[in-house]
């Protein structure tokens, strides 16, 4: 049992940060690791690029459509819960809309 709760707070903590098991080696040494060091590694990418990108926007549209950028910040918050929920819970699902991207990372 301990080996299993190590394996979820090691998931758990890849989409806190991400690169922790990637130190630790865990991400290599277990898929269900890798998997969420993955996920967790898109979705800090994603909101990476949000933020990069509301903050290039010249000024005038930076205010006029600053509230697309809260919703997509909304959004990434919801998928790094549901992220979270998933590594809890023991489940390998894919994030909506950003997780199959995680293919593309080989660790």
């Amino acid at each position: 049992m301990a080996q299993n709760s190590q394996k979820t707070a090691m998931a758990v903590l890849a989409y806190i940060i991400f690169f922790i098991p990637l130190l630790t080696g865990d991400a290599k040494k277990d898929e269900f690791v890798k998997f969420h060091t993955k996920q967790g590694l898109v979705l800090f990418l994603t909101y990476v690029v949000i933020n990069i990108v509301h903050w290039i926007l010249p000024y005038q549209l930076y205010w006029s459509i600053g509230w697309v950028f809260w919703l997509l910040g909304l959004g990434v918050f919801v998928l790094f819960i549901l992220g979270i929920v998933n590594a809890v819970n023991d489940k390998k699902e894919p994030l909506p809309i950003i997780g199959s991207l995680s293919n593309m990372f080989k660790f």
